[in-house]
């Protein structure tokens, strides 16, 4: 049975696209899914996305009720060009008011490209089964639409 249970674990990690279309409340339960199965590979996918040391991000990871929420915080904070120390105290007094309201506070727009990402749970920790070559939600060259492109 234990067999079993860590089997779909294990496939549930390979269904990285899986959690794509399920909103932003899926994409958070399969990160704390693989935070579950390898917390010290999750924390160091964290810190090689954000630029932190692995140590910060453990520290984030005890601070928050999820693992996934730490994920949340650095993102939020990198949107919001704040560190993770300034982005906590936030997380904390309005944590049972949803990510949503945690964005407005640090300055992230209703109707920014961030905004409808978070909502949407449109987000990746890369790193991860599934993340590489041509995985990306990239359209086009990487080129702009302005001017001289």
């Amino acid at each position: 049975m234990k067999r079993f249970v860590i089997a779909l674990l294990v496939v549930g990690l390979f269904c990285v696209p899986a959690f794509a279309g399920g909103g932003l409340d899926a994409f958070i339960g399969d990160l704390n899914v693989q935070a579950r199965v390898d917390l010290p590979g999750f924390s160091a996918r964290i810190g090689a996305q954000f630029g932190v040391p692995v140590p910060q991000v453990q520290a984030v990871i005890g601070a928050v009720a999820a693992p996934a929420d730490a994920f949340l915080v650095f993102q939020l904070g990198q949107w919001s060009h704040r560190s993770p120390e300034e982005v906590l105290p936030v997380y904390k007094a309005n944590r049972g008011k949803g990510w949503g309201v945690i964005a407005k506070s640090l300055g992230i727009k209703p109707g920014s490209a961030e905004f409808h990402a978070l909502k949407r749970g449109d987000l990746v920790l890369h790193g991860g089964p599934g993340d590489g070559p041509g995985k990306g939600h990239g359209k086009g060259n990487g080129k702009g639409k302005g001017h001289n492109k």
